[in-house]
């Protein structure tokens, strides 16, 4: 389900029509989490790793309303709920598109999730399926074998995109602590940096539950 805004009572009217026409209109953070009770809890309970942060991540971003806003046809609507539209490896190294539902049990999730997986590792080619080019998303990758402190992203400038992307890098330990590197990149006319620090602050509280 989705809600379209009223733009003309909308606070950030002004910001989404000066961002909206830009050939790039979005903006990137780099940053890191601190993963080392996150990491823990995934070794005491033997969950899938990248699984546990992606919905982790999954839950924060619904919870920050301006994650869930995209934009069709110059118009900007709110989803009731978002999913994750991660890259899967496989053996032979090329990757593949996927679409995972979002649920808050994460139980649930993973179940769903693995089969996702598999279906991934066993196909070939891109998977450019009409889930995985759905809007109501957000677009994952993970970057298991190096840490970064920057990262970029493929774009299409022609293609109104105002979908985010986030992603991960391997951990780094330092003093005790775990360090996961993670990049966002969302549309300057949906959210700005307060918003990502909202994101950040509720995905580190999921992690130290």
């Amino acid at each position: 389900m989705r809600t379209k805004l009223d733009l003309t009572t909308w606070n950030r009217k002004e910001h989404f029509e000066f961002f909206r026409v830009f050939d790039e209109p979005f903006f990137g953070i780099t940053t890191a989490v601190d993963f080392t009770q996150g990491y823990q809890k995934i070794k005491d309970k033997g969950y899938p790793y990248f699984l546990y942060y992606l919905h982790k991540s999954l839950q924060a971003a619904n919870a920050i309303e301006a994650f869930r806003y995209r934009i069709e046809d110059d118009q900007v609507f709110l989803y009731d709920q978002i999913h994750a539209s991660p890259t899967i490896g496989r053996e032979d190294h090329t990757f593949g598109f996927s679409f995972m539902e979002y649920e808050e049990d994460f139980e649930i999730f993973i179940a769903k999730a693995q089969k996702q997986i598999a279906e991934v590792k066993n196909s070939t080619g891109l998977r450019h399926t009409d889930n995985t080019k759905r809007l109501d998303t957000i677009h994952y990758s993970s970057i298991p074998w190096y840490s970064f402190t920057g990262l970029t992203h493929a774009r299409h400038f022609h293609f109104k995109d105002s979908i985010p992307k986030i992603s991960f890098g391997k951990y780094t330990r330092e003093n005790g602590k775990l360090h996961l590197p993670i990049a966002i990149n969302v549309h300057h006319g949906l959210m700005d940096g307060y918003h990502i620090g909202l994101y950040l602050e509720k995905f580190q509280g999921l992690l130290n539950e």
